[in-house]
């Protein structure tokens, strides 16, 4: 698989649980997910705060209690999977079933090729864009966290 590979110093808006606000760059705690498996390290975040909005909501019936952090990604080596279909499939009813999921080939290709993180297409708006980071220490804060109020709050 033949990736772009691009530098990136810009904002990101993470949402987390509130009680992860005073440890913004948290990986994820999840065992599998979109682009991660086996133990890989991974952060997800959003190019913006509606895409951040847009990407939870699938999880929101959790009904825990979360804040958006906007954060800066500055990373030399980021994988732009931007407008590749099948790196935005539903990978959570293929887990179910057991089979791999498709998008994992995204990321362990950037991981083989030295990225740092990958930027991607949202699944349900295309307009929207969210990435992965594989290396925390790429993020850092620059704004404090605020209440998120999710549109089935609203």
């Amino acid at each position: 698989m033949i990736l772009s590979i691009i530098s990136f110093d810009g904002p990101v808006w993470r949402l987390l649980p509130k009680t992860l606000a005073g440890n913004p760059a948290v990986i994820a705690t999840a065992p599998e997910g979109r682009f991660h498996h086996s133990g890989q390290i991974a952060a997800y975040a959003s190019l913006s705060a509606e895409g951040a909005s847009v990407a939870i909501q699938r999880y929101l019936s959790d009904q825990i209690e979360r804040v958006i952090i906007p954060m800066r990604l500055t990373a030399k080596r980021v994988a732009d999977v931007r407008g590749m279909p099948a790196a935005s499939v539903v990978w959570q009813d293929l887990r179910d079933d057991g089979i791999p999921s498709p998008t994992w080939l995204f990321s362990d290709a950037a991981r083989q090729a030295g990225a740092e993180a990958m930027l991607y297409s949202s699944r349900s708006r295309p307009d929207l864009s969210h990435v992965v980071v594989f290396k925390p220490e790429c993020l850092n804060t620059f704004g404090k966290a605020s209440a998120y109020l999710s549109r089935q709050s609203e």
